[in-house]
């Protein structure tokens, strides 16, 4: 394992990801940015937004695009992107370790949305936006978008039929994912993005709750475990776009104009692809069983995010106004009833 681990990590940082670029003149701007995801992961995630941004910035500016942990490991990022080191972030709060009053609800907020489209409405319909850029700008970092990612689901080598089923399970999960789902017997592990699949294949790991159906296939996860469970502790990741603050205001109002855009298109590439991918994988998927854990009894985990908002909340001023933003919308998307909310 040991000898397999250097290896790919050796393989990562032998070179930024491979996007073509034209003949650069002196005068163009480069940046560099990494990537929460891995290469399998980014090459839908992230690389076509990139692949665009260049080509149509031609010689005034490219970015070089790195993988997880290639210039420094996730939990690093934002110090890196705060120092300039890196000039900009693709990652959610949660993974980069952001000293921000936003940082928890990052990733995986348990039971924050239910569905993808959720995370854009939150954002630009319901005040999220204004304040993830208040609290970014107070330290040094320019906060371009947000989007959503896929549900939260736990891929296991042994069946997960009931909560009792979760205890003792060490899982790979985002740092409140795994706060959270500790009071149900799981055992939040954090270890490196490339690490995983070898991971559970030693035993080292006996699940993954970092992702939906989608990523478990197009990473290699489903290769390595054996079930699927079709509940989730959340309808959709929050993720985002970053920029060292001064290198953003360096940049032209055009290509700033032109970053947004092509970020933007990343989050609705992700909108349709997720989607149509977790239920075309549970339809047609054939490396993992789907299992269930009834929704009477799910309903304590439900439940248990209730008391876990106000454990939220009681940290902090702006941590109970972002707590009352969620609590609105869910009541809302609630009283709006079908298709926006069933039951």
């Amino acid at each position: 394992m040991t000898t397999r681990r250097k290896f790919i990590k050796g393989a990562a940082v032998a070179a930024p990801a491979a996007l073509a670029t034209p003949a650069l003149a002196q005068s163009t701007i480069i940046w560099r940015m990494q990537t929460y995801a891995g290469a399998a992961l980014a090459a839908e995630v992230v690389v076509p937004a990139i692949e665009t941004f260049n080509k149509i910035a031609g010689d005034r500016m490219q970015i070089e695009l790195f993988f997880a942990d290639q210039l420094v490991p996730t939990g690093e990022l934002f110090q890196a992107m705060q120092r300039g080191t890196i000039d900009a972030v693709q990652s959610d709060d949660d993974s980069m370790a952001s000293p921000t009053e936003v940082t928890v609800f990052g990733g995986y907020f348990p039971f924050g949305s239910r569905y993808s489209l959720d995370v854009p409405v939150l954002f630009n319909q319901y005040g999220l936006k204004e304040i993830w850029d208040d609290e970014y700008s107070k330290v040094g970092v320019k906060h371009i978008s947000a989007g959503a990612w896929d549900p939260c689901h736990f891929a296991t080598k042994d069946p997960i039929n009931s909560l009792e089923d979760l205890k003792g399970k060490r899982v790979f999960t985002f740092p409140t994912a795994g706060r959270f789902l500790s009071q149900f017997g799981v055992v939040p592990v954090t270890l490196p993005w490339e690490d995983i699949e070898v991971a559970v294949q030693t035993g080292e790991l006996d699940g993954i709750a970092w992702s939906g159906i989608t990523e478990d296939y197009t990473v290699g996860w489903a290769d390595v475990t054996d079930y699927f469970l079709t509940n989730n502790i959340s309808g959709a990741w929050i993720g985002h776009f970053f920029a060292n603050m001064e290198r953003w205001n360096e940049l032209p109002e055009d290509l700033q104009a032109l970053l947004e855009v092509c970020m933007e298109q990343s989050h609705y590439y992700r909108q349709w692809w997720y989607w149509g991918g977790e239920a075309n994988l549970r339809v047609n998927g054939t490396k993992m069983k789907l299992t269930s854990i009834p929704d009477e009894e799910w309903a304590q985990v439900e439940n248990a995010a209730v008391k876990f908002w106000d454990e939220i909340a009681a940290e902090s001023e702006t941590k109970a106004k972002i707590v009352d933003i969620f609590r609105k919308y869910n009541a809302d998307m609630q009283k709006a009833g079908r298709p926006y909310r069933y039951g």
